[in-house]
């Protein structure tokens, strides 16, 4: 199966669009409170459990997890051997893996950030990747080529949640969008190219989704960022279909220190991430 398929299969298996966010904030892992002092490797040691703990929970929840690369590359080789733990651990538990890493880069580079997590034998291995389209479409072209080899996907940074995306990604947002689109459709219903819309920008998500029908959405800025779940499933077509919309912070943090997230950090993040399923259904 493609991609697309396997993301549409899964999405549908799951009844959630939800995917659930691994960021390892060294500050706020489960059990930081008792280290004073600690040192890297301890920390990519929480950043670890953590990052399984989230498996554990998320699983037979949510159709997939998107680990932020930044967090576990911060702390250093042992930080990367957390990192394509937690990537093994959730495939093996059935759970797609969206690398956010937001790759870029020119010809040979390129190819070998998409080998390192698309191929069969990838060290750090994911189910799609995101990737940064502004040095142009060449540059995609060799993740393209990877993700299509092995049956994996991409999801093209167009329209972030932050703040300040607008001043030059508005410029480029019909052109790059048609340009995704038009190689989905060359590919089918879906095709392995997805793109980043954020939900804090609802008009523009609105806009897009009829723009791009035969693209699956990554929709960020849902929850602690400040969009809501009506903002989010904008990025949905009619069928349920069409998008993963991502809870980071809010899935797996407390908003305040909790003992209990410290003692049993896999049950309240399960019992986080059914909320949270449950808020997005309402919305």
């Amino acid at each position: 199966m493609s991609f697309a398929e396997r993301l549409a299969a899964a999405v549908i298996h799951s009844d959630t669009c939800l995917c659930v966010g691994i960021d390892p904030w060294a500050d706020r892992l489960p059990g930081r409170g008792a280290l004073s002092n600690p040192t890297r490797p301890e920390l990519a040691e929480l950043a670890r459990r953590f990052g399984l703990a989230v498996v554990d929970a998320a699983t037979g929840q949510v159709p997939a997890v998107k680990p932020q690369f930044a967090f576990f590359e911060a702390l250093g080789p042992e930080g990367m051997a957390a990192l394509a733990d937690v990537c093994v651990a959730a495939r093996a538990a059935g759970l797609l893996v969206i690398g956010d890493a937001k790759r870029g880069d020119i010809g040979s580079t390129a190819t070998a950030y998409a080998e390192a997590t698309l191929s069969a034998h990838a060290p750090f291995p994911c189910d799609a990747l995101t990737v940064s389209p502004f040095l142009g479409p060449d540059t995609v072209e060799p993740f393209l080529s990877v993700a299509e080899a092995n049956d994996r996907g991409l999801f093209v940074l167009l329209r972030t949640s932050n703040p300040g995306s607008a001043r030059w990604q508005e410029p480029v947002v019909t052109d790059l969008s048609s340009w995704i689109d038009a190689q989905n459709a060359e590919r089918g219903e879906y095709g392995p190219l997805g793109a980043v819309v954020g939900a804090t920008h609802r008009d523009v998500s609105l806009a897009l989704r009829a723009a791009m029908p035969h693209t699956w959405f990554l929709v960020p800025g849902f929850g602690a960022q400040g969009g809501s779940a009506a903002d989010a499933k904008v990025a949905l077509r009619p069928d349920g279909l069409g998008a993963l919309i991502v809870s980071a912070r809010g899935a797996t943090f407390p908003s305040v220190p909790s003992p209990d997230y410290d003692a049993n950090p896999v049950g309240w993040i399960r019992a986080r991430i059914g909320a949270t399923r449950a808020e997005l259904a309402a919305g």
